[in-house]
């Protein structure tokens, strides 16, 4: 198995991505630590997980709060004395330009997808220091390095700083065997795309776009993020895996 027993924490594990990177991480060895604010359905996740004979715990998570995430680190530490593994998962989506957003949409943008992926990442540094290493996932966009007309501003400004955060984590701390790459996710096809763009002429838009004439799967990104997460990456730090269809080939 590719993750025989490694620890990995994942951030925004109750859905979508996180859920799908949480249960390919079970199949490949791994134990879990998986955090969310939304509470029943992170608990049914994890249990999901154990009921197929894997380990998982799952613990409240607020990514905007230093003190959930000092709570949450301490989890798994108390549980599995180690951490190999840390998916800065959880985010929002935004809609609207510029001139449309307002300053606390912008904020709790910024707040949740950067801010977010700091805190995980500044907790799991020191806890993989002590066991000689570990791989950082941030998960950013395609949005992050190519925008469409009609994305958020926010949105893209987010990403994008998820984006060259990952990078920056990746050099700083490199020579302590710590690595940190960004994944770039196409359109999936996750609730959180649903609820963000309801109308289905705007979907059709948006698939458009995309040269392989679908929206992608949460599974494809999942195995990306195994990769990163793997062994078979050790070379690879501060680097961008983008997994969107052909998009941002155009």
């Amino acid at each position: 198995m590719r993750l025989e027993n490694k620890v990995a924490l994942i951030s925004g594990g109750a859905r979508g991505i996180g859920a799908a990177t949480a249960k390919m991480f079970a199949q490949e060895g791994a134990k879990l630590v998986i955090g969310d604010v939304l509470e029943e359905e992170g608990r049914q996740i994890a249990k999901e997980i154990a009921d197929g004979g894997g380990e998982c715990l799952f613990v409240k998570l607020d990514v905007t709060s230093e003190a959930d995430w000092e709570q949450a680190a301490g989890e798994v530490v108390s549980r599995f004395g180690r951490l190999d593994i840390l998916v800065n998962n959880a985010g929002i989506s935004a809609r609207g330009n510029v001139e449309e957003t307002s300053e606390a949409e912008w904020t709790r943008t910024m707040d949740i997808n950067v801010k977010g992926a700091f805190l995980g990442s500044k907790q799991a540094i020191s806890i993989m220091r002590t066991g000689g290493g570990g791989s950082i996932i941030n998960i950013s966009s395609g949005a992050g390095i190519a925008p469409q007309p009609g994305t958020s501003g926010a949105y893209a400004a987010s990403k994008g700083a998820v984006r060259i955060f990952s990078k920056s984590t990746a050099i700083q701390y490199a020579v302590e065997n710590i690595r940190c790459n960004s994944v770039h996710p196409g359109p999936i096809e996750t609730d959180m795309l649903r609820a963000t763009r309801p109308d289905e002429n705007n979907l059709q838009t948006m698939m458009g776009r995309v040269p392989l004439g679908r929206f992608g799967r949460a599974e494809e990104i999942a195995y990306g993020v195994l990769y990163l997460a793997s062994d078979e990456s050790s070379f690879v730090t501060g680097s961008e895996l983008v997994i969107d269809g052909g998009r941002t080939a155009q």
